[in-house]
């Protein structure tokens, strides 16, 4: 029957054959992630038992927001679990790239320098700190910036990293994911020694984790080994496919606070900020996260193997150990890039019926083609795909709130190439 199903979606016989033989192979690894999500499904229902989340903490505020009960229990919520002495949670964060210039324009001031010690961090950020001239950013207020380059493997230099240390560093920023570039993301106790080696030569650098897309993958976070800084989106992994907007930064209390009065003003902090009518997304989501994650975390196993298979090269491969929810396969074209992108798009339950085009998006130095036919425009912890129109012509691959409807969007995208002559079947 489910076959059946499959082709009078329009699924080509052979390519659900070939699919399903890689889903036979997977059972061992998906236990893996249905335990990883137990631990942190219990981690989240802990933090919410802990601090008492009553049906008052889901109606929100207007106005100023003052004494708002669920926004500040729902902080107090994110700070236990990520381990943190405080965090800000907040729909006035826009998207994770805010999040992470109000954190870094928060805790800098001029004369001050950051480092990257994992090389070129997310295109967006070029133009917060300056790499790429804009209006605002780190650099107009004179905010200096190094970038340590990786070695060939795509992990830390730790020599390169202590010669960049100076008397001026203030803060380091840590990109967990890895973003449109073909390195490996990093594992929680990768960031914990690369943390750990800064501190112990100059203990007062704040070190920042960009957590995007890596939230509930491990059981542990980036500020159970050191970081000062987690900060994330919650379109992504935090929201649950709930959230409609809103970012997060958890750490250190005079950290968050300094970030407080960045996101609303001096001498009004944290007070201020009404939480309209999103807390109970926001409750929700993060209580269904760890499941979410999960099945985003099988479409991603399910994507490598199904690509590596037929002779792509995939980021990270089928079989490793995984530290974020992103697939990156390199497809080697323009036309297949597109082609896959036309095949998630039209296995979305938004926007089926349109085909992705790439365009010149703000922030982005080249055309980027971008698939999401999302409940929440742009949400990346739904089922979507993108990448730049340029060598080596990589697709990144995120998402699924559910495993069937991953599954499908996966499906679909190759049953797209196949279809278009632009890949062979074993």
């Amino acid at each position: 029957m489910l076959k059946e199903i499959y082709l009078s979606m329009g699924i080509k016989s052979e390519v659900y054959d070939y699919c399903e033989k890689i889903i036979g192979s997977l059972k061992e690894r998906f236990d893996e992630i249905d335990q990883m999500a137990e631990i942190n499904q219990l981690k989240v229902l802990d933090a919410l038992r802990k601090n008492q989340v009553s049906e008052a903490c889901l109606m929100g505020t207007t106005g100023y927001g003052y004494n708002d009960i669920g926004r500040d229990t729902l902080e107090k919520v994110y700070s236990d679990i990520f381990h943190t002495e405080d965090a800000l949670v907040r729909p006035q964060i826009t998207c994770g790239t805010h999040a992470l210039a109000l954190s870094l324009a928060a805790n800098l001031r001029p004369g001050d320098e950051l480092i990257s010690p994992v090389g070129k961090p997310y295109d967006t950020l070029e133009e917060v700190i300056g790499i790429r001239e804009s209006k605002g950013s780190l650099k107009e207020y004179g905010i200096s910036y190094k970038q340590v380059e990786l070695k060939e493997d795509g992990y830390f230099d730790y020599d390169a990293i202590k010669n960049a240390i100076s008397d001026k560093t203030k803060m380091v920023t840590i990109q967990r994911s890895k973003g449109y570039l073909s390195r490996p993301s990093y594992g929680v106790k990768e960031i914990g020694e690369l943390i750990k080696f800064i501190k112990n030569i100059k203990p007062d650098i704040i070190c920042q984790v960009d957590n995007c897309y890596g939230e509930f993958v491990e059981d542990i976070e980036p500020s159970d080994v050191g970081a000062d800084l987690v900060v994330g989106s919650l379109i992504k992994n935090p929201g649950g496919g709930l959230a409609p907007i809103g970012g997060y930064i958890a750490g250190r209390k005079d950290l968050i606070e300094n970030c407080a009065y960045r996101l609303t003003s001096p001498g009004l902090g944290k007070e201020v900020g009404a939480s309209l009518e999103v807390l109970r997304s926001f409750y929700q989501g993060i209580f269904l996260a760890p499941t979410v994650t999960a099945s985003a975390l099988k479409t991603a196993v399910f994507a490598a193997n199904v690509y590596e298979n037929l002779g792509f090269k995939v980021i990270p491969s089928g079989a490793e150990e995984r530290h974020d929810i992103i697939q990156a396969i390199t497809l080697g074209s323009k036309e297949k890039i597109i082609a896959f992108c036309e095949g998630i798009q039209s296995a979305s339950p938004v926007d089926s019926h349109v085909s992705p085009e790439p365009w010149a998006m703000p922030g982005y130095d080249s055309d980027v083609i971008m698939a999401a036919g999302a409940f929440v425009s742009g949400s990346s912890i739904e089922l979507s795909a993108d990448g730049p129109i340029k060598e080596p012509y990589n697709v990144y691959f995120q998402g699924g709130i559910t495993f069937p409807h991953g599954k499908f969007g996966i499906v679909s995208s190759l049953n797209k190439l196949y279809e278009s002559n632009l890949v062979s079947l074993p």
